[in-house]
């Protein structure tokens, strides 16, 4: 039997760009192996698992109670996959993942160094869930400032 899922465990829809705006921030600096990506053109899915840092908790707490967790994103009506930066057989390779965009029939996945997914997709129809429960982390993502 599956154990309940914590009261704060997010569930999001994102049907539009708006709401994929909400989708890319909450996993903004989420740790992705390439093992926990999979396209499975016969569902036309995109899926990941992501370690997410949990943003909506950060601001204005201690230390030492920053968290991660584990999120599943899928991502449907995806048609083709290309990627760049990367490949598939570096499945060691952890991306950190900085943005989700859509731009003309497609969703970008933009990650640091460089590196990025491209989703051929008619629709954002994306989905994340929270799959496990919070874990303690020392360490808050930073981003240099471009001057």
């Amino acid at each position: 039997m599956a154990e309940p899922k914590a009261a704060d465990a997010l569930k999001l829809l994102a049907r539009d760009a708006e709401d994929l705006a909400v989708i890319s921030a909450v996993l903004q600096d989420a740790l992705i192996p390439v093992s926990e990506m999979a396209f499975l053109p016969e569902e036309q899915r995109f899926a990941v698992v992501a370690n997410r840092f949990r943003w909506e908790r950060a601001p204005g707490t201690r230390r030492e109670a920053r968290e991660r967790r584990l999120a599943g994103l899928s991502i449907g009506g995806v048609t083709a996959v290309q990627r760049r930066g990367f490949s598939p057989s570096e499945r060691d390779r952890i991306l950190v993942l900085l943005a989700i965009r859509q731009s003309e029939g497609v969703l970008l996945l933009d990650f640091a160094g460089g590196a990025s997914i491209r989703l051929e997709t008619a629709e954002i129809r994306c989905y994340l869930d929270d799959l496990s429960e919070p874990w303690p982390t020392r360490f808050e993502p930073r981003h240099p400032v471009e001057g």
